[in-house]
């Protein structure tokens, strides 16, 4: 879809105002795991990847990072709770900065989506439940080959404030970084979203049944970290429609809803808006697009994704299974504010520059997606004009 000269309606190229912040276009780079930080501390191979990728009044969001030692369930993910590791990220921050970019940091725990490998002393992970992932997902083992997920530990509800607290506690540790806000990760089958998805949740307390119970954790994680660092600084990534990890709901379209309910409330209590509020197409599948999501039909997909954008006061960013085209015709038609990227910006690092030019893409290599090689398959993809190494 090409802009006419007459069109007045926003594009992928078009400024925004994300509250406190003068985007000078609506292309994010969505948070992806890269496994790349080696002991969970970034490295300068990831200065090199954000800065590839930032352009002056551009908008990155990281790669997930760990709230604490027992929140991870990749090999070699960078975490936010130590001084080292602060200290690392500020080369990053700094160095987006540099280029005019501004970037969030996105806070994770997977939850039940782990191994005992992952966990310190070899324990169980912590999720809403002690169901485990079945056995047809896979989890990727630090020697690179594939295991089971273990099975996971409920948390107590007299537990669950401490949990809040390491939220609390990674955010403030990423604003030292130099970190512009931060996202929390509340999809995906990850720890929040084992909370909202009635598929995962089978508590019988005040954090499991109802929605209002079933949003209750996300709300309490929010409303923390937006008093500990401004709610303008904080972010909130969703996937109420994608089963991804067996996240199943039984009404995506009301879960949804309840979760925007809670965080408009918010808003309002706070007399202030949260950065925006971060949702998953449902066409999203771990291995790439589909023709159509769990839901059945695009066309019921986009009907869900407008009417979450129109329920939600504030910014609005899909992502997805979007292209150049899909993308204009989400910010022009009003769908989304923003639009994220992900396995794109992974093989084009000036992918904003390409968008603008219509020009053509690299394609990705996706046996590289998760290696731990500084270089290869995370900062050799070439810029425009520039001759592809062999892969």
């Amino acid at each position: 879809m090409t802009m006419g000269s007459g069109d007045r309606r926003p594009s992928l190229f078009s400024p925004y105002q994300m509250g406190r912040f003068r985007l000078s276009h609506r292309v994010v780079l969505a948070p992806m795991t890269r496994c790349r930080a080696l002991n969970g501390v970034p490295r300068e191979a990831h200065v090199e990847y954000y800065v590839q990728r930032a352009t002056e009044g551009g908008y990155l969001i990281t790669e997930g990072t760990l709230i604490c030692p027992g929140a991870g369930g990749f090999p070699h993910c960078p975490g936010i709770y130590t001084q080292e590791q602060i200290d690392a990220w500020k080369k990053v921050v700094d160095a987006v900065h540099a280029k005019g970019s501004i970037i969030f940091c996105q806070l994770w725990h997977v939850g039940r989506a782990s191994n005992e490998v992952y966990q310190p002393g070899g324990g169980a992970p912590i999720s809403s439940t002690d169901k485990p992932v079945s056995g047809r997902w896979r989890i990727l083992m630090p020697d690179g080959s594939y295991g089971k997920y273990a099975k996971p530990r409920r948390l107590s509800e007299e537990e669950i404030p401490q949990i809040v607290e390491l939220y609390r506690q990674a955010a403030i540790n990423a604003i030292k970084a130099g970190f512009d806000g931060i996202e929390i990760h509340g999809a995906h089958g990850y720890l929040i979203d084992q909370f909202l998805k009635d598929g995962i949740n089978d508590r019988s307390d005040s954090y499991g049944g109802s929605l209002p119970n079933r949003t209750r954790f996300l709300f309490e994680i929010t409303r923390s970290v937006s008093l500990a660092i401004g709610p303008d600084r904080v972010g909130v990534r969703v996937s109420p429609a994608i089963d991804h990890l067996e996240a199943h709901e039984s009404d995506p379209q009301l879960l949804g809803l309840a979760v925007i309910q809670r965080l408009n409330s918010l808003q309002r209590e706070l007399n202030q808006r949260l950065a925006y509020l971060h949702v998953t197409q449902p066409r999203y599948t771990a291995y790439g697009q589909t023709e159509s999501g769990p839901l059945g039909s695009a066309d019921e997909e986009s009907r869900l994704m407008r009417e979450w954008r129109a329920g939600y006061d504030g910014t609005f960013i899909c992502s997805g299974g979007y292209n150049r085209e899909l993308g204009m015709e989400a910010v022009a038609d009003g769908d989304a504010d923003l639009v994220s990227y992900g396995r794109l910006f992974i093989s084009n690092p000036d992918l904003v520059q390409r968008f603008k030019a219509e020009a053509g893409l690299n394609k990705y290599v996706r046996a590289t997606f998760y290696t731990q090689d500084p270089v290869k398959g995370y900062t050799d993809y070439p810029f425009m004009g520039q001759v592809r190494s062999r892969m």
